[in-house]
């Protein structure tokens, strides 16, 4: 997922800076063909000064069928970078309709690049009045632009009802996750591949595996790395949930109330978002499934993030700044974590072992209290979260669990 893969920053590309290593910089241009009556096209890159992977990062120059952008690069650079008409969602398909990876150019000198592309992603709006198409499990309601007294934009607010819902009259957990657009339906997921919720909580319901739940998923904005930051917006965000959708959302659906019934999921940068509300708000969520924590971010990231060149920020990631000043666990919560062995997981082990001699010390019993597990094959996209994603939900509703059943 693009937004997931933002917190690249890590890495930090950098960019060149203005006080004359112009020896050390490379200008790419690119050079794009788009169809008649495209709007304005943007470049969204691997840049720090583009971001990074802002969807909005430059506009392309040029307003008929032929477009062009040009920015400077340092040498040595593996460029990275997609096209896009402002947002995540309507980013450049293949001939075929489909979703293109990024486009990729090692940059050692000067480099002129063209790109033929023969459209974009349809407005997300267009899909929901059809989800049936999608082929879903159960069904979806969509709650679009929900405005917020805690948020600065708006967001679509997806509900899924599991099978029997509409013709039953029990009441349901309830799963707030992350990303509410990659979840159920490939047509409208940042990377053409959904997490398949629908189809895990089916297939292990119908195995007797698991309780169903009632799944809850706002959309991210392009504020969505601050926003799931525990360091930084998610307290406001966690105010919206709280405050403002989850009454809705038991107001009209028939939910099961109080922390062993409402849990948390996300990955990446919403693995943390989860991790935020067990641990500050253990009141409402019982339990969490972090799905590729980004435990590494860190202060310096977040400048590298928001594009800042000057200070010196901390490198330490924000977790072991908050285990060495002794952050506590709540009581009577539950937590998963995992990680994989490829991408940008693969630098995930060294905070992912700090959480769990932490959450030892604490008292909580490994696989019982919480699990800490690595997928050495896994990347860190949807379609590794998609695969793995039976173990996390039967970790949290599966009903041999104590007071699952």
């Amino acid at each position: 997922m693009l937004r997931a893969l933002a917190v690249l920053i890590l890495l930090a590309l950098g960019g060149c800076e203005p006080r004359g290593d112009s020896e050390n910089c490379c200008t790419v241009t690119l050079d794009v063909t788009v169809p008649e009556e495209t709007p304005t096209v943007y470049l969204a890159a691997s840049l720090v000064e583009l971001g990074p992977w802002k969807p909005d990062g430059l506009a392309l120059e040029g307003d008929g069928i032929q477009r062009r952008a040009s920015v400077s690069v340092p040498a040595g650079t593996t460029l990275e970078y997609k096209f896009t008409l402002g947002s995540w969602d309507r980013t450049a398909l293949s001939e075929s309709g489909t979703e293109m990876d990024n486009f990729r150019l090692e940059v050692r000198g000067d480099r002129r690049q063209a790109h033929a592309l023969t459209g974009f992603r349809k407005d997300p709006l267009d899909y929901l009045a059809d989800w049936r198409e999608s082929g879903i499990h159960g069904s979806l309601v969509y709650w679009p632009d929900v405005e917020s007294e805690f948020l600065e934009y708006p967001r679509h607010v997806t509900v899924w009802l599991p099978d029997g819902y509409e013709s039953g009259t029990q009441r349901y957990p309830v799963l707030y996750m992350t990303d509410g657009q990659n979840l159920f339906d490939p047509r409208i997921a940042n990377t053409g591949i959904d997490w398949g919720v629908d189809e895990s909580i089916t297939r292990l319901a119908e195995a007797g595996r698991i309780r169903p739940p009632i799944v809850v998923a706002a959309w991210s904005s392009a504020s969505r790395v601050t926003d799931y930051s525990p360091w930084h917006d998610a307290p406001s965000y966690a105010r919206f949930l709280i405050a403002e959708i989850k009454p809705r959302v038991d107001r009209e659906f028939r939910t099961l109330d109080g922390p062993g019934n409402t849990f948390a999921m996300g990955s990446s940068m919403g693995g943390l978002l989860s991790f935020y509300l067990v641990s500050e708000h253990s009141r409402v969520f019982g339990a969490c499934g972090c799905l590729s924590s980004h435990f590494p971010f860190s202060a310096k990231m977040a400048a590298n993030w928001r594009g800042e060149k000057t200070g010196r920020p901390d490198a330490t990631p924000y977790i072991l700044r908050d285990i060495k000043s002794g952050r506590t666990v709540p009581p009577q919560t539950r937590y998963w974590f995992d990680y994989g062995g490829k991408g940008l997981d693969a630098s995930y082990g060294p905070t992912h072992r700090a959480v769990r001699r932490w959450l030892r010390s604490q008292g909580l019993v490994e696989e019982r209290d919480f699990v800490v597990r690595r997928y050495p094959g896994a990347d860190h996209n949807e379609a590794a979260w998609r695969a793995r994603l039976d173990d996390p939900m039967e970790y949290l509703f599966g009903l041999a669990d104590q007071g699952q059943q």
